[in-house]
């Protein structure tokens, strides 16, 4: 079965999420980041959700998760909970 490891970071708007994407590719930590900003209690570990399969997100998470690369930094995604930056740490199919 797939797993993936993974991190995010949870904002409340689209352009906030994608001036920290812009953060992030221009050299900052993605985890300091996520610990500045991010609404979901994950901040507090940079956003790290730890390790979980197919169908434990929501499927807007899920569909990223389990189809871009490994190391890239996508988004921002719209859930229902606001706008996320997402980066698979690690997958295995």
């Amino acid at each position: 079965m797939a797993k993936a490891t993974a991190r995010h970071i949870l904002v409340d708007s689209a352009d906030k999420a994608s001036e920290l994407k812009t953060q992030i590719e221009a050299g900052a930590d993605f985890a300091e980041l996520a610990k500045q900003h991010s609404s979901c209690p994950s901040a507090r570990q940079g956003g790290d959700l730890g390790s979980f399969g197919p169908g434990q997100m929501v499927p807007e998470f899920d569909k990223v998760v389990f189809s871009a690369p490994v190391g890239t930094v996508q988004g921002p995604v719209k859930t229902q909970f606001g706008f996320h930056l997402l980066e698979v740490t690690s997958r295995e199919d």
